[in-house]
């Protein structure tokens, strides 16, 4: 598989620090439906990649080169990050090598290897992070992994370490249980967090996870700091996610303080559309304590034969005067046309996003260009969607309530 070059060409904007949020949150969103359409291309047989994506949303231009290798049980991720110098040509920043191995069929191995350029031009290793994960056939999981850094004089000394075990505990429940140790100071290491999350399968199908997380107060005892909530339906073609977000207060009472909301549906075409609204309690500028809409993003995919186009739009609340509710700050558009099979043509991706001026008129501030040698993916029916409080396209921008298989 061939890539080549991601080219971006931004407009400035004098909109302040409120447009570059939306233009920040736009890149998020837009950036991974990016990625997951380059993974619905890649072959199965494909065992080596690289790819090149060259960057000018700032001041300083960077790029980003990520290359994939497999060999038998071996894989190699790289991913370096280089920015342009004063003469022009571009200076490695960092890199960072993730090597995974499958011992057997219960065991995988995972060692995250990151490196920085000094002001001389040498390359060293500041830190490494190891990983075994082990699972057996009744869901059971183990994963330890624990993470190693360099001091001023080079040497490495373990920072942090985590512990997750997964286990059913019913015939529709399962336990996983984290611990997570961080350096003391003093050369050894001393438990920072605790975490509970249960996961239940409903009557009606539907999933219920609950996560709590617990930290040591000053005198060292174990306190709640934050409950999230979180329900899933699915039904094949629409799936409805409600999370809640909980956090003591003053008096260690436990209390809502955002809410998300995800709708995804799927027409008998295969047009995909989905939304996200985020919620707050005692947004600033209210005082009722109440939720309010802080932001809804709606994405809606279209796909056929000859390429696939994918729009999304951004409503937001304006700080300065939240009680007037979220309006329209975004939009962007990303298409992809395929490639012909057999032929030399290549396939074509581009992305626009736009964000809208302190005037009300939407101008582009980014127009980013890519084109590969990859055909097109053939076209399956996608299988059914898993039904698990981890959906393999879920938005971007929510945290993953699972535990980490991989650093």
């Amino acid at each position: 598989m061939t890539r080549t070059r991601f080219q971006a060409h931004l407009v400035p904007s004098a909109s302040g620090n409120f447009t570059k949020s939306i233009l920040s949150a736009a890149f998020c969103v837009v950036t991974a439906i990016c990625v997951q359409a380059q993974d619905q291309q890649q072959s199965s047989g494909d065992e080596s990649w690289t790819a090149t994506k060259d960057n000018a949303a700032n001041f300083n231009p960077l790029r980003t080169t990520e290359s994939h290798s497999k060999s038998g049980n071996r894989t190699v991720d790289k991913q370096r990050l280089e920015a342009r110098g004063l003469n022009g040509s571009y200076q490695p920043l960092s890199e960072t090598e993730t090597e995974t191995i499958q011992v057997n069929d219960t065991t995988t191995r995972t060692v995250v290897r990151t490196y920085q350029w000094a002001g001389n031009g040498q390359k060293t290793l500041a830190s490494v992070t190891e990983e075994e994960s082990r699972a057996n056939a009744g869901g059971d999981a183990h994963v330890e992994r624990k993470t190693s850094s360099a001091d001023v004089n080079g040497h490495f000394q373990v920072v942090r370490r985590e512990i997750a075990d997964t286990k059913k505990i019913g015939p529709n429940v399962e336990e996983t249980k984290r611990t997570v140790y961080q350096s003391d100071g003093y050369g050894g290491l001393a438990q920072a967090e605790q975490t509970q999350e249960l996961k239940t399968q409903v009557a009606d199908d539907s999933v219920a996870v609950k996560k709590t997380t617990l930290t040591p107060d000053a005198n060292g005892k174990w306190r709640v700091s934050g409950v999230t909530e979180k329900t899933i339906k699915d039904d094949g073609k629409n799936r409805i996610t409600e999370e809640r977000v909980s956090g003591p207060d003053l008096e260690g009472r436990l209390q809502e303080s955002s809410r998300t909301v995800s709708k995804e549906a799927e027409t008998a075409t295969g047009e995909k559309k989905s939304t996200v609204e985020s919620y707050s309690v005692s947004a600033p500028g209210y005082s009722d304590g109440g939720l309010h809409l802080d932001r809804r993003v709606t994405t809606i995919q279209k796909k056929d034969s000859a390429g696939e186009i994918t729009e999304q739009q951004v409503d937001q609340a304006n700080p300065a005067n939240p009680s007037d509710g979220a309006k329209v700050t975004g939009r962007t558009k990303y298409v992809v046309k395929y490639a012909g099979p057999g032929t030399q043509q290549t396939t074509q991706q581009s992305k626009t996003v736009e964000i809208r001026d302190v005037n009300g008129n939407f101008q582009v501030v980014s127009s980013e260009t890519q084109k590969s040698t990859q055909s097109p993916p053939q076209q399956t029916q996608p299988p059914p969607k898993p039904k698990s409080d981890a959906p393999a396209d879920k938005p971007p921008d929510k945290p993953s309530d699972k535990p980490p298989v991989k650093p």
